[in-house]
């Protein structure tokens, strides 16, 4: 049975870069007085949004502490994707397949429309999404994560 639409996560899934966000979040977390181990944020961060994990380190260490820490992974991260970030190897060539077979597909992710263009665009994948790229700002929070799935199969030309 074919599926009649594929949707990708993008972070870990398309684009490896959960490696390159646990390293900016271990370097910053020792000068602010939390020596996160690899374990910890994959744990507590991994494939949550910014805002998620904003609030677990200010429960930590507080407000002040995580807006600075915000700040420096921000730079730290954005510096390693310019140089570091990748394509998931095969997923090349499963998009190739999934289009060879007909089978639509798209990317929903918890990040924002400007982070998917950065890291899809840096890996030379964002041409394969262009029009199919929902991010969790596109939909009020209050609606329920079936809404969003349902307003990406509409937007791909597929029953809602």
């Amino acid at each position: 049975m074919q599926p009649a639409l594929v949707i990708f996560d993008c972070d870990g899934v398309l684009v490896d870069s959960e490696p390159i966000a646990i390293r900016a979040n271990m370097a910053v977390g020792p000068d602010l007085g939390w020596p996160i181990t690899e374990a910890e944020v994959i744990n507590r961060f991994v494939g949550r949004s910014a805002t998620s994990i904003a609030e677990v380190i200010a429960d930590r260490l507080g407000r002040p502490a995580a807006a600075v820490w915000e700040r420096r992974f921000h730079e730290l991260h954005t510096a390693a994707l310019a140089t570091e970030l990748t394509a998931v190897p095969g997923v090349s060539d499963v998009l190739d397949a999934l289009d060879a077979a007909g089978v639509r597909y798209c990317v929903a992710s918890s990040g924002t429309h400007e982070k998917m263009r950065g890291t899809l665009g840096g890996t030379g994948l964002y041409s394969r999404f262009v029009r199919r790229i929902f991010s969790m700002f596109c939909c009020p929070q209050r609606l329920r994560l079936s809404t969003g799935l349902g307003r990406s199969r509409g937007s791909v030309g597929l029953p809602r």
